[in-house]
């Protein structure tokens, strides 16, 4: 087997991303508008369920990250999170008042935190160590590419019925189902997974120096990185119609599904550990400056440019702790570190809504910027003398 080669689950697994982003991202950038419009939802509530919804998926990860290494399976998690998240789309259409809307996002992010370590230990398990990056950054391509065409449909729905959003998170389910139908057919349980090995044991104490110093940095990082809801929101502030800002939202995930492989066969090259604290400074550069801006112009590059940077370090991210984390609880590993970080999105969420109803929308962006900045200077001084290989 050519080890440059990207194996068969990594290509399912990431045609299953594309469908379910392509339902899920129909509906998110819309629900921010339903909630606010169609049903008079404040902003703080917007807040509110963005945070709990998020911080439901982290705390999830790290107990079916644990499970999924504790049984040796993979594959019956990721089926179960990915139709979870399916039928909630239907959830948040049946909504008259912002608590369905709610338990929606709440169904939505229980099946993201389900399914997603499950996952890409799957993704990691599938790759040779040489093209970890390459493998997590096609992955997200496909899925990124889903979250272009997502709100690329709902645009073209939201003019059909006429601003009508209703009827979008209905449509939504169609791709939902046929990418859980790809999994349950093409997606194979890797036979090595299945050796006897002890059950995963979590201790931080017991951690990598370079995965504590990177855990540290993401969680005071992510205390300032509310949803990209509120990206959407900052848009419609400065005189974006509906659609105008789902599009922005379009233009956000086209450069990052564009720029996210040659990301992960960059930081196979230099080391992820470069393009992550590059990424800490360019975020919080972003974030002022969507905090600063009153051009819609300049909105319309800092959503471009958005893209850019999550592609230099979501699934660059991945790659990193698959290198340092603890081969035998990988999913474990993971889940450790998104629940922490998922944990200060709720928080960051919360934040963000008190902050844009109580000083001004740009408030969130720029306390984000900060953070970001703060963030980014911890990880380079604490982790330069780190796995040099890295």
């Amino acid at each position: 087997m050519n080890k440059n080669k990207l194996s068969k689950n990594v290509i399912v697994l990431g045609l299953v991303s594309f469908f379910n982003d392509f339902a899920s991202e129909m509906v998110y950038p819309v629900v921010p508008v339903f909630l606010t419009t169609t049903l008079g939802a404040p902003v703080a509530i917007v807040g509110l369920i963005e945070g709990i919804a998020e911080s439901t998926a982290s705390l999830l990860k790290v107990i079916s990250g644990w499970l999924s290494d504790k049984f040796k399976k993979r594959k019956i998690f990721v089926v179960a999170g990915y139709s979870l998240s399916t039928l909630s789309k239907i959830v948040i259409g049946l909504a008259q008042g912002w608590p369905l809307v709610l338990l929606g996002r709440f169904a939505d992010r229980f099946g993201k935190g389900v399914r997603t370590l499950a996952r890409d230990a799957l993704i990691a398990e599938s790759t040779d160590g040489s093209i970890q990056g390459k493998a997590f950054g096609f992955h997200r391509s496909l899925d990124t590419l889903g979250a272009v065409v997502g709100p690329l449909a709902a645009i073209f729905f939201i003019n059909h019925f006429g601003g009508n959003l209703r009827p979008i998170f209905y449509l939504a389910f169609i791709p939902g189902v046929v990418g859980v139908f790809l999994l349950l057919s093409l997606v194979k349980e890797k036979p090595s997974f299945e050796k006897t090995l002890p059950s995963p044991k979590i201790s931080f104490k017991n951690l990598n120096p370079a995965f504590k110093i990177f855990l540290v940095s993401s969680i005071l990082f992510a205390l300032g990185n509310s949803s990209d809801a509120f990206l959407i929101l900052r848009a419609k502030n400065l005189g974006l119609t509906t659609s105008l800002a789902v599009f922005a939202y379009v233009v956000f995930n086209l450069f990052y599904a564009l720029f996210s492989t040659p990301a992960g066969i960059l930081s196979d090259k230099i080391g992820p550990k470069k393009l992550l604290g590059f990424g800490f400074f360019f975020f919080a550069l972003i974030y002022f400056l969507f905090g600063f801006s009153q051009s819609v112009f300049l909105i319309w590059l800092l959503f471009a440019l958005y893209g850019v940077y999550m592609a230099m370090t979501e699934g660059v991210g991945k790659a990193y702790i698959s290198q340092i984390g603890e081969k035998e609880s990988l999913a474990t590993s993971f889940g450790v570190y998104q629940t922490a970080v998922g944990v200060c999105t709720f928080f960051a969420s919360l934040v963000a809504g008190f902050l844009w109803s109580n000083i001004s929308p740009s408030a969130p962006f720029i306390f984000g910027a900060f953070l970001a900045t703060l963030a980014g200077i911890i990880f380079l001084l604490f982790s330069k003398n780190d796995n040099p290989g890295f």
